[in-house]
């Protein structure tokens, strides 16, 4: 059955760096992209990336370029999401989700057909 587990969330301080992952199953992962989506308490949910089911298309919001790189490995059936120079307002519960297509589309429902469980970052000094 399709599962999405991420992991790797905690605390950390700002400046600081994490490592997210979203361990993928039960589908054939290279060809969907995947997308991460993140939600600050109070707010709504926010598209972040998204990596392309070969890997050669990534797309970050612009509240995060330049600071997070997305990566995949279709071999280990993995997403990463390397976040540096986190800041305050990057606190959130941090979603993986699995695109209908194998392009990066829009950060819509429309677009996502599986969500994982979240893992919770915390920025705090």
């Amino acid at each position: 059955q399709l599962q999405l587990v991420e992991s790797g969330g905690g605390l950390v301080q700002p400046g600081g760096s994490l490592r997210l992952s979203c361990a993928a199953s039960g589908f054939v992962f290279d060809h969907h992209a995947i997308y991460w989506f993140r939600q600050a308490p109070g707010k709504e949910r926010e598209g972040v990336s998204c990596i392309s089911g070969s890997g050669r298309g990534i797309d970050y919001a612009d509240s995060v370029n330049g600071r997070f790189t997305i990566s995949r490995d279709n071999a280990e059936n993995t997403v990463f999401l390397q976040m540096n120079s986190v800041k305050f307002e990057d606190t959130a519960v941090y979603y993986c989700a699995r695109s209908r297509y194998s392009y990066c589309a829009r950060y819509t429902a429309e677009s996502i057909d599986s969500w994982g469980q979240g893992t919770q970052v915390t920025i705090s000094s």
